[in-house]
């Protein structure tokens, strides 16, 4: 085609095409008026509108007009607000922080996976410390019964040399949750720096103390608030002074999220303690530049993908907000966040179906701008850390990198009319409870008056709701069970015999350790608790060098300290763990008796008038762990009787259609019940105002989509004698 000939054809299509003239643009009231005559007079709000557990109304249709009017819409990644990120470049210069928690109970073994990990993908260190440790006992102490829980213990320098042995930890970021208070854990690091001649100002990452997720943990504090923010202080100077690229406060939100709170309860909470460690060290003379640089925040990613991606642009923008009044510098602002993909959702039941949950939620994360993330194992509810389900985790990280090529993106959300908007509707109402938190007085006065356990209990309700009438869908567990599963056993550690090693390794511990040269490095640390001194790390160290453990430095900073603050506790517990007991129970019933509890579906009819009811029961019973015995439509109510008797079944279903019930229910419940007057008797579907007639036909239970299907199963398990 010659030029001319070209030009001549564009001049002919903008003649035929006008967009403008040809398609006039309709309006959101044009397009909902058409909506509403499709729905034939069913409610608008009820029928498109999704009320979530933060209270908020999700809109089957987003425009435009929707973002008009919000604040942040023009803002810029990298710039204030940071809802767009922290960084202008997003992940394209530097990617987030792909960052394994590896649980170990053995220090040699976390020393050879984490070796593993970082030779294959893992770009950042978790160094996972046991609860004893966090709580500055040593493991031997025989009050001590968690011992290995969470991780390693490491109560000598010889424990963390043996975590580390061989790796170069100025290459990569090193990250320890070190319980309420940080400052015991960082007088052993300190003594390892020394002992490995390593500069601590080459280092980057966290020693984190969180006395508000320890407290709403474990119900309590060992010492006064008072010693605790006054230990957070010291650490905190230490840091400014000689570590400036080691954040020491952390905010750990995960314990809300996996405890059933909603993306808004978790939010505001972290944002409350937040505050409250900020006034703590702003009290006690520390600059607010200092506070908010040092700190590090942790969430939970949940399933909700829009939800999570909002939820983390709205926490950066209110943390913004927050600082301005405490007149923070620009870059300071930043939010620092951490995700852990959630564990309230993991299953034990199917758990390759937990790859998928995972991988969906580290995409929210990575999406929404996080700057670390840890990805589950697969197996982590019932299995210690592996090579095979450690690798799965890590990877997955790695292919939303390499080959997804998230790294490539720069606020992938910006421009969503959805999540824009979603965005600043979980800023209003994260920032309204917020508010609240602060007028009773802060985050730890409030869970005194027990006000977020109460907020917690009530959505973590809603949602054990949804899950038990299948509202909410766990695959693998309460929709589509594989009932050919083999159950996965546990593998757990043996915590008595980890405290039995602990105990000897004591004994020949005691034989290394200088106690002439310790108890006077001591007995100096004694002498500057109560001061303003910047040499308690240094002394403390130096008393780790001779042998002194994390229990003696413990001791000596809280001689005169005693437990002070008590709250309910906020618990972690799973999603599916109601179904997973149902299971249990009919695996144990196998068990005993070689045979899983069975129900036989009376199939009444033609294959039309069956199949879907049948299909539906047949989900249903394999979410209890039944074996169903499905076979071809019974031709007459006597052919009907006569086989659910022969199948020995102590339950039967009928299932057919509304319009036949009528006339073969009572007739099939009778049968039934004259041969055997302990079947229990199902029907398959809602009668509704019918209810009663089936009820005094002989009817025991009724099965249909929006039942609560775990009472049904533990009813008809306890009716047959497989559950108490």
């Amino acid at each position: 085609m010659s030029e001319e000939q070209r030009k001549l054809t564009d001049i002919k299509l903008e003649q035929e095409l006008n967009l403008p003239k040809d398609f006039k643009p309709s309006s959101i009231d044009e397009w909902k008026e058409i909506v509403n005559k499709d729905l034939k007079g069913a409610s608008f709000e009820k029928t498109l509108i999704t009320k979530t557990y933060e209270d908020i109304d999700l809109q089957p249709l987003y425009s435009k007009r929707d973002t008009e009017s919000l604040t942040f819409i023009n803002n810029m990644p990298g710039f204030y607000n940071f809802v767009r990120g922290n960084k202008a470049s997003g992940f394209v210069s530097k990617p987030w922080e792909i960052n394994q928690e590896l649980i170990y109970t053995n220090a040699k073994k976390f020393n050879e996976a984490l070796k593993h990990g970082l030779d294959n993908g893992q770009t950042g260190i978790t160094l996972t410390i046991d609860e004893t440790t966090k709580a500055g006992l040593d493991s031997d102490n025989e009050k001590v019964s968690e011992a290995g829980k969470g991780g390693i213990p490491v109560s000598t320098l010889i424990d963390l040399s043996k975590a580390l042995q061989g790796i170069d930890i100025t290459k990569f970021p090193i990250h320890i949750d070190a319980g309420f208070s940080s400052l015991p854990f960082v007088i052993i690091f300190s003594a390892y720096l020394k002992k490995e001649g390593i500069e601590i100002k080459n280092l980057s990452g966290s020693i984190e103390s969180d006395p508000v997720g320890f407290l709403v943990c474990k119900g309590k504090l060992p010492v006064t608030l008072e010693q605790v923010f006054n230990e957070m202080k010291t650490v905190l100077r230490w840091s400014i002074d000689n570590a400036p690229e080691i954040r020491t406060i952390g905010i750990n939100g995960s314990i809300y999220h996996n405890s059933g709170a909603s993306a808004v309860q978790e939010l505001a909470f972290v944002l409350s303690t937040a505050v409250e460690y900020m006034n703590q060290m702003t009290d006690r003379g520390l600059t607010p530049d200092n506070i908010s640089g040092n700190m590090r925040f942790t969430f939970g990613i949940g399933s909700f993908y829009f939800m999570e991606v909002s939820r983390l642009r709205a926490a950066r923008m209110l943390w913004a907000k927050i600082l301005n009044e405490y007149k923070v510098s620009n870059g300071s602002k930043k939010m620092i966040i951490h995700s852990r993909t959630s564990s309230y959702n993991q299953t034990k039941f199917d758990p390759y179906v937990n790859i998928l949950r995972t991988t969906t939620e580290a995409f929210s994360a990575i999406a929404s701008g996080t700057d670390s993330l840890h990805t589950n194992n697969l197996d982590e509810t019932f299995n210690i850390s592996n090579e095979f389900s450690s690798r799965i985790a890590r990877n997955t990280q790695t292919i939303l990198h390499n080959e997804s090529h998230l790294n490539r993106v720069i606020d992938p959300g910006g421009g969503s009319y959805y999540i824009e908007k979603l965005t600043e509707e979980v800023a209003k109402k994260s920032w309204t409870l917020f508010q609240e938190i602060e007028k009773q007085g802060g985050i730890i006065r409030a869970l005194e008056k027990g006000y977020p356990q109460e907020l917690i209990s009530e959505t973590a309700s809603k949602k054990k709701k949804d899950v038990s009438r299948r509202k909410a869908i766990i695959i693998g567990t309460n929709m589509h069970a594989n009932k050919k599963e083999e159950k996965h056993e546990a593998n757990l550690p043996d915590y008595k015999d980890i405290y039995k090693k602990r105990v000897d390794f004591f004994k020949e511990f005691s034989n290394y350790a200088s106690k002439k040269k310790y108890t006077t490095f001591l007995n100096k640390l004694q002498s500057l608790v109560s001061s303003e001194s910047n040499d308690i790390i240094n002394i403390g160290a130096d008393a780790v060098l001779q042998g002194a453990t994390i229990g003696n430095i413990s001791e000596t900073l809280r001689t005169n300290s005693v437990e002070s603050i008590k709250v309910n506790t906020i618990s972690p517990h799973r999603a599916s763990k109601v179904f997973e007991d149902i299971r249990n129970t009919s695996e144990k019933y196998k068990k005993e008796t070689s045979n899983r509890p069975k129900v036989f579906l009376i199939n009444r009819g033609t294959l039309k008038q069956y199949k879907a009811r049948a299909d539906f029961s047949r989900d249903f019973f394999e979410v209890g762990g039944f074996d169903v015995l499905y076979l071809e439509g019974s031709k007459s109510n006597e052919e009907a009787v006569s086989s659910a008797i022969n199948s020995k079944a102590p339950v039967v279903v009928i299932c057919s259609t509304d319009d036949t019930y009528t006339d073969i229910v009572p007739s099939i419940v009778k049968g039934v019940k004259e041969k055997n007057k302990n079947i229990a008797v199902v029907l398959a579907g809602n009668p509704k105002d019918r209810r009663k007639f089936y009820e005094d036909s002989g009817i025991d239970e009724f099965i249909y989509i929006g039942v609560n299907i775990q009472q049904v199963l533990e009813n008809l398990l306890r009716k047959i004698g497989v559950m108490a």
